[in-house]
């Protein structure tokens, strides 16, 4: 009979469990993402051996004695190298948190994580923390569209400008945009591969070997950002391909039920801890609740995408054969040309969310868009069900005509992102839907 079942028989306590050492090797093997999303981060043994961590439903934390308060501050405010230690205060962090940051930087073998209340969020406080005003930020385009509002009409009053190349710019053309910036302080390179709404890639590789060769490698140059949010973490890994920041909406794959909204920023230490400090001084921090669901999602991250991703190479299959569809721009189908080259080099997965291009323009799109039965009107992707949207109409609206043309945002463009439905049923919905067009 072992000391516990005495204890429990006697009526004695039991004595509290003790904490485990973290696992994420066993023997000379090291374990996937997959399986450390099971617990990569949390030991049960912290919270009353709770298989899954506790919802932190709090404002402040205890200190241990007043010297931890101190020294916890002087870490906040970085007046002592190395950044907080322990818990204080919600703003700042939380075990959802850290726990959830701890297993986001698993995915993209990154030094350190940050979460935020959204997407949006999340990428405002990381051009917060680099800018200030006569600094310049270089970026592909297009880009989302308030990624642009914010870059071109809100840090533009405060006097930052920018230059940008298109998404599938060559080694030429970028050096050709940078060495313009660098007239300048350029404080940012900030990407998005694929671009949204035209699945445009850009080349990680050849960003960082023309930041390279202009800005030098040394802690002047500009770091690389790119926001990774339609292919990643499965099928493309940028820090593996020369970025320094990695930018998410956790809202979409990594969140995948659509009942959520977030953001991340990943990426080496040195870079985060400053982004780290603006987060902690404007409150974007996400909140605990929403930590514990991007937990509980990460655990079906890979099955869902995988699933997604198999579902949209049938249906763009099917697609790309219709008489009413002009263009499929489905990463999957790229053969022959630069666009092609940049996949087979970055990315190991086509993605679940694709640009069609009917025959037509807007009136055919809305017909198509009214006439789906099993895909939901709505903006957003990467979640469990399909989504369709008209970008021009919808989440580009914004954007001045002229620069639509130009990135290729045209009005007989529909996005859409697959689900995990049966991809018959999807077909059938799409096959009925373009008969109405």
């Amino acid at each position: 009979m072992t000391k516990e079942t005495e204890a429990e028989l006697s009526g004695a306590p039991t004595p509290r469990r003790k904490p485990k050492p973290a696992v994420d090797m066993i023997g000379n093997h090291k374990l996937k993402p997959a399986t450390l999303m099971m617990g990569h981060g949390f030991d049960p043994a912290l919270s009353e051996g709770s298989l899954k961590p506790p919802i932190f439903l709090t404002s402040t934390f205890v200190f241990e004695n007043a010297a931890a308060g101190k020294r916890h501050f002087e870490g906040v405010t970085g007046k002592r190298p190395g950044g907080a230690e322990g818990l204080v205060y919600s703003r700042f962090n939380g075990p959802n948190q850290e726990i959830l940051e701890d297993r986001l930087a698993v995915w993209e073998d990154a030094e350190d994580a940050l979460s935020f209340s959204s997407g949006m969020s999340a990428i405002a406080t990381l051009f917060l923390s680099m800018v200030k005003p006569g600094d310049t930020i270089v970026h592909s385009g297009p880009l989302y569209a308030a990624t642009e509002t914010l870059i071109a009409r809100i840090l533009g009053r405060f006097g930052v400008h920018w230059l940008d190349f298109p998404a599938g710019a060559t080694r030429e053309e970028i050096d050709q945009v940078l060495q313009k910036a660098a007239s300048g302080r350029v404080a940012l390179i900030y990407l998005e591969s694929p671009a949204n709404p035209t699945n445009a890639l850009v080349d990680v590789q050849a960003v960082a070997a023309s930041r390279d060769a202009i800005f030098g490698t040394g802690p002047d140059a500009p770091p690389i950002a790119i926001d990774n949010t339609f292919l990643g973490p499965l099928w493309h890994k940028p820090l593996q391909h020369g970025a320094d920041l990695v930018v998410y909406s956790l809202t979409k794959y990594a969140g995948g039920h659509s009942d959520l909204v977030a953001g991340g920023v990943l990426g080496a230490k040195k870079l985060i801890d400053p982004i780290r400090l603006m987060r902690n001084t404007i409150g974007t921090i996400t909140d605990p609740n929403t930590a514990w669901m991007l937990l509980r999602s990460l655990e079906t991250l890979e099955l869902r995408m995988s699933r997604a991703g198999e579902n949209a190479q049938k249906v763009c299959g099917f697609l790309r054969g219709h008489p009413k569809v002009e263009h499929v721009g489905y990463l999957g189908f790229l053969e022959g040309d630069r666009q092609a080259d940049i996949y087979q080099r970055h990315c190991t997965g086509a993605g679940s969310t694709f640009s069609l291009f009917l025959k037509g323009g807007e009136p055919e799109a809305f017909r198509f868009l009214d006439a789906l039965k099993i895909a939901k009107l709505a903006v957003s992707l990467g979640g469990t069900e399909t989504l369709a949207s008209h970008p021009a109409g919808m989440t580009h609206l914004s954007v001045p005509e002229a620069r639509k043309q130009a990135l290729g945002i045209t009005d007989n463009l529909v996005r859409i992102s697959i689900g995990v439905e049966d991809p018959d049923d999807l077909i059938a919905d799409f096959e009925q839907a373009l008969a109405a067009v």
